[in-house]
């Protein structure tokens, strides 16, 4: 027992070490020049595509880009509570729910119009309406097997984070262009923005409370990431052939978010406890989405192409219009 673990170490660590070190520098440039760490990562890792093919480094590289992620996805569940949910208030809590679902809904009947089928359309409109580049990692561990998921998540991945990087410095200018309350210009930051760090860069640039509730808008959208991989993964399932691997029946992962979050709610994690998972899972999740990277071919990643680019963009625009359009309404 001892000796097949210490062999399974040795394989894995020079991998590991790689994508570790890919998400220091990211998170270096983070930092000191205010770069988006997701997008970093990522970026800094693709250069590197050769070590995915090689012998003493793929195994790791692999492992960082399934279990780390899902270990990073799982530890976001020490984050959420049902006080926050209530705080909220119901008009606007319904408000995001619906953002959320219309979002995935629209992504999925307008994917053929972009030449893009119902599993891509589903990976990158989650990745618009749940929690960028973190919901598109969550989505990709559990949709079925295909020649090109790599690439599509790296893509996915790098369109959600450029875009929410441009919403972090735009929406700002334009919720004071609408005269946008601050109650509402938190729901509309927190509900529209993909990445939390930048919807908490928005929230605070224009002030603390709005940077609070638009942070606590935000990791509502998180909360919905469990349930809807969960029915993602059951509906997968079931349109399964019988002769084709199924995807488990609840991902570990989900479980665990759905765990943590309750203890949560209840008490039950001490804040130490809370700053060291959330510090872990943030870590997890860097070296993750860099093995994602290393995994990706540049050329492989071009042949997306640009109607691509438009169907994301078009997804951002919606949820940024339904939101509106719901604040409008309840206000």
């Amino acid at each position: 027992m001892v000796q097949p673990l210490k062999d399974r170490v040795h394989e894995l660590f020079p991998g590991l070490v790689i994508a570790g070190l890919v998400a220091i520098a990211a998170q270096f440039l983070n930092e000191h020049y205010g770069a988006p760490a997701m997008l970093m990562a990522i970026l800094l890792g693709m250069p590197l595509n050769f070590l995915s093919e090689e012998q003493r480094t793929s195994a790791g590289i692999a492992f960082s880009a399934r279990t780390l992620l899902r270990i990073g996805v799982a530890l976001l569940g020490v984050r959420i509570s049902v006080e926050m949910v209530q705080a909220l208030g119901l008009p606007f809590l319904l408000l995001v729910i619906l953002g959320v679902l219309a979002t995935i809904g629209f992504s999925l009947m307008i994917g053929s119009l972009f030449g893009r089928d119902r599993l891509f359309s589903f990976l990158s409109g989650g990745a618009v309406a749940i929690c960028g580049a973190s919901a598109a990692m969550a989505i990709g561990s559990i949709l079925p097997k295909r020649e090109h998921a790599e690439r599509d998540l790296a893509f996915t991945v790098i369109t959600v984070t450029v875009l929410s990087t441009l919403a972090m410095i735009a929406y700002p200018i334009l919720t004071s262009n609408l005269g946008l309350t601050i109650d509402e210009t938190g729901v509309f930051l927190g509900g529209t923005i993909h990445d939390v760090a930048q919807v908490v860069g928005a929230g605070f640039s224009i002030n603390e409370e709005t940077g609070d509730l638009s942070t606590l808008v935000k990791l509502i959208r998180v909360t919905l990431l469990a349930p809807i991989v969960l029915i993602a993964a059951l509906i997968l399932r079931s349109s399964t052939g019988p002769d084709s691997a199924r995807p488990p029946l609840m991902p570990a992962f989900v479980l665990a978010f759905l765990v943590l979050a309750a203890c949560n709610s209840f008490g039950l994690i001490p804040e130490t406890v809370k700053d060291m998972a959330g510090q872990v899972s943030r870590w997890a999740l860097l070296a993750a989405i860099a093995a994602v990277g290393m995994k990706t071919s540049i050329p492989k990643l071009l042949e997306v192409g640009g109607p691509a680019i438009w169907m994301v963009v078009t997804q951002t625009v919606f949820l940024a219009l339904f939101v509106l359009g719901g604040i409008w309404l309840i206000g």
